[in-house]
C-alpha cells in the first residue's frame, strides 16, 4: 500500500510545510502584538483607565484595537481633561 502522506505534514500543526509557514509569520506578529499591547497597556494605567486596560489585557486583535487605544482614544480622552 502506497502512503502519501499529508501535504500539511504527517504528525501535527508543526511539521511539513504548514509548520514552517507558521514559524516564519507568528514570530513577527507575537512580536508586533506584544510591542504594542505593552505600550496601550501602560497608556491605559497611567490615565487610571482600568476598563480599557481590562479589555486590551484580555482582547487580542494583533495590535489593532491597541493602536486605536494609543492613537485615538486616549487622545480623545486627553483633550476632554485639558478643556477643564
Amino acid at each position: 500500500m502506497m502512503n502519501y502522506g499529508n501535504y500539511w505534514g504527517n504528525s501535527g500543526l508543526g511539521d511539513g510545510l504548514f509548520g514552517a509557514w507558521m514559524g516564519f509569520f507568528l514570530l513577527p506578529l507575537v512580536v508586533w502584538s506584544l510591542i504594542w499591547k505593552g505600550w496601550a497597556l501602560w497608556k491605559a494605567a497611567r490615565a487610571e483607565s482600568k476598563g480599557w486596560f481590562i479589555v486590551l489585557l484580555l482582547v487580542n486583535t494583533l495590535g489593532i484595537l491597541d493602536l486605536l487605544y494609543i492613537f485615538v482614544f486616549s487622545k480623545a480622552k486627553r483633550s476632554v481633561k485639558k478643556s477643564r
